[in-house]
């Protein structure tokens, strides 16, 4: 696979879908220890909107085509984790405006807009235990993955490593942001729901386009 076009987009995100709603009840009980237990219910809304909008978008350029999806899921499911991956989905369907079709570059650029636009949005940063946590080395994988003229399915399989070493990486890290920080030291070797949450839109991805 050379490029990703509409139709490919309609079956990552119908991936993603099913991804979201089979982890529904880990993401509950992960964000049961420190949150508020609704991280499941939220991504599980979050992306069926998205299945459900990918499909009725006419649109060709692929750019608002993204922006429409973050619209429908930030109406979709409101919460502060539902807002921040809408967001997410939103500036970085900016930054392909216009494309009717995706390579390994469209790619890593959205996945770094992706992941900016939920650092400066929910105002954090790599090593504070969220989700930027997985999404930061996804954006990094991609890039090297450009950088390195490696196929989209190579590149979303290294992608998807990188968010999953995130998670791992984030366990031992003190919350910084959300209920979670209450906890402090005790969120300290706890894994991340946020983080995981990235990891599983990867392995959306991922699945949909080495299929």
């Amino acid at each position: 696979m050379d490029t990703i076009e509409k139709k490919d987009l309609i079956d990552i995100f119908g991936e993603i879908k099913i991804i979201m709603a089979n982890n529904r009840d880990n993401l509950i009980e992960l964000d049961s220890v420190m949150g508020d237990g609704d991280l499941g219910l939220t991504m599980e809304k979050s992306f069926a909107a998205a299945a459900e909008t990918a499909n009725t978008i006419e649109d060709a350029d692929l750019g608002k085509f993204i922006m429409k999806i973050g619209m429908a899921m930030a109406k979709a499911a409101p919460s502060t984790m539902g807002t921040l991956m809408a967001t997410g989905f939103m500036k970085g369907g900016k930054v392909l405006a216009g494309k009717e079709e995706l390579t390994i570059n469209d790619i890593a650029q959205f996945f770094r807009a992706f992941s900016d636009g939920i650092m400066a949005a929910g105002k954090t940063k790599p090593g504070n235990k969220t989700i930027v946590d997985a999404l930061d080395p996804t954006a990094t994988a991609l890039e090297n993955a450009a950088e390195n003229n490696k196929s989209i399915v190579d590149g979303l399989s290294d992608a998807y490593q990188a968010a999953l070493k995130g998670v791992e990486d984030s366990k031992p890290m003190k919350a910084q942001h959300g209920r979670a920080a209450y906890y402090q030291d005790k969120s300290i070797g706890v894994q991340d729901p946020g983080a995981t949450a990235g990891a599983l839109l990867l392995q959306g991805f991922y699945n949909a386009v080495s299929k």
